[in-house]
């Protein structure tokens, strides 16, 4: 039984409760996606996702936006900062254009579950501002905040179950306890982004080692059931000694990441793609510059549309054109489905 994307029913208790819903959301596989191809079953046959890749012109080598997000404000102060309204509008976009949300975990370990058709995006938020998320007073999520308003878009485009990967640092959301824990049993994804947001290259290894164990335990203290494995650089910035960015140990406190996001600026390449470094994954920044020169998502997401990642419907097997099979890692050779 396929199981990448199906929630447990206390996960869809809690997504219900805070969205404010009545009922129980659909599940990810049943999410209509505006490609005219018919849904997937639940478990499709190998055979079909053959025909089902060639039907939605599937093609997993392509590229996948990995967006990131700091703060949504009514003034932007920061290139980095967007008003609310950009915000759902660049949802909305990306929705309509057939993108369905997964983690930075789920791309790491090569793990993309979605309906044939769909194409990964992965949203990424840093600094856990209060912008990012937060409740009402009855404990509802507040639909101004980026949660709010993913979960309402999510919700218009028949996906139940939206993901997005939170990067963390000391009292996140203004030191609200509580809201790690909300935010994991939503199905969000919980990152580490150092204690104090530090420069990384500015510290000795013991330093950067105890800025990254600190972090860390904001999230486990909290969260204790989930498992930190992508870590985002503040400032885009590893430590000279790189290695110590995804591994390393202080005070007999160790990490191991098998993820390292960068600031920019290109889209990520397919996991199972020639050329594929989770260690040093790039993410399109999303803020109020526009323009070619910007190279924010406004440049790029028109560009995907030709060769961005499509799924076939079935996380077993790795389907692309015949012409696109020199970009194929050798390593997953033995899934590929080529057509």
């Amino acid at each position: 039984m396929r199981t990448g994307y199906r929630r447990k029913a206390a996960s869809l208790a809690v997504l219900a409760a805070l969205a404010g819903c009545s009922g129980t959301p659909s599940t990810r596989t049943s999410s209509p996606i505006p490609t005219g191809a018919a849904s997937p079953s639940p478990e499709p046959t190998r055979s079909a996702a053959r025909v089902n890749a060639r039907s939605v012109r599937a093609d997993e080598l392509g590229v996948v936006p990995v967006l990131m997000y700091h703060q949504l404000l009514a003034t932007p102060k920061g290139d980095y900062d967007q008003t609310p309204a950009q915000f759902r509008a660049e949802l909305e976009q990306l929705y309509r254009s057939g993108y369905r949300t997964v983690t930075v975990a789920d791309v790491a370990a090569g793990r993309i579950d979605l309906p044939a058709g769909a194409s990964p995006m992965v949203l990424t938020f840093d600094d856990s501002t209060a912008s990012q998320y937060g409740e009402l007073p009855d404990g509802t999520v507040d639909p101004a905040t980026a949660v709010g308003i993913l979960l309402a878009v999510a919700k218009a485009h028949g996906d139940g179950h939206p993901v997005a990967s939170f990067y963390v640092n000391a009292a996140p959301f203004r030191g609200k306890d509580g809201y790690l824990a909300t935010l994991h049993a939503l199905g969000m994804e919980i990152g580490e982004h150092t204690a104090t947001h530090a420069n990384l290259r500015q510290l000795d290894d013991t330093g950067v080692q105890r800025e990254l164990v600190q972090g860390l335990a904001v999230i486990t203290r909290q969260v204790p059931a989930t498992d930190v494995t992508t870590m985002a650089l503040p400032f885009g910035v590893l430590p000279r000694n790189a290695a110590l960015a995804h591994r390393g140990s202080w005070r007999a406190h160790a990490y191991s990441f098998g993820a390292v996001l960068l600031v920019g600026a290109d889209p990520a390449k397919s996991p199972y793609s020639i050329g594929f470094d989770a260690l040093a994954l790039p993410r399109i920044r999303s803020g109020r510059r526009t323009g070619d020169q910007a190279f924010t998502s406004t440049y790029w997401l028109p560009k995907l549309l030709k060769n961005r990642y499509v799924s076939d419907g079935d996380p077993d097997v790795i389907s692309f054109p015949k012409a696109e099979a020199a970009r194929l890692a050798p390593a997953f050779a033995a899934k590929a489905r080529p057509y």
